[in-house]
């Protein structure tokens, strides 16, 4: 987490999170803790019936992951804004590394805020997820 405003500047890095490969439990899991039971992510024939070679993983479990990256630098709370542009398709076997970078310092609403890059890539370096945040910056 961040402790001090003192380092943070435009271009410093969050740390970088690498999920292990997709596979099918992690999508089984996560339909089940999200609700989201799209058989496109869970049934193998309805994903080849509707021309897909296999199932593939929920844009939003990346979105989580991407997420991750975000709450491990600041607390939740100092998330005032956050969203994603999907890019392609995350496919059993991704790995997806999610990146965070300051693109910019400034105030809003007189606090101190800073707007975040995101990505998460695979490890073919396929984008899959872009976007954005903003967050407070220090205490208050």
């Amino acid at each position: 987490m961040v402790t001090s405003l003192e380092n943070i500047e435009v271009g410093t890095e969050l740390p970088t999170i690498t999920k292990p490969p997709i596979n099918r439990t992690t999508l089984a899991l996560f339909a089940g803790a999200s609700g989201d039971h799209n058989p496109m992510h869970i049934d193998i024939d309805f994903a080849k019936k509707a021309g897909m070679p296999d199932v593939f993983a929920h844009g939003m479990l990346s979105m989580a992951y991407l997420a991750q990256v975000l709450t491990g630098w600041v607390p939740q709370k100092a998330i005032k804004q956050y969203g994603v542009r999907f890019g392609a398709i995350t496919h059993l076997g991704d790995e997806i590394t999610c990146t965070g970078k300051v693109a910019e310092i400034f105030e809003q609403d007189g606090e101190k805020c800073a707007r975040i890059e995101l990505q998460a890539a695979n490890q073919a370096g396929d984008v899959k997820l872009g976007g954005q945040a903003v967050v407070k910056l220090g205490e208050g």
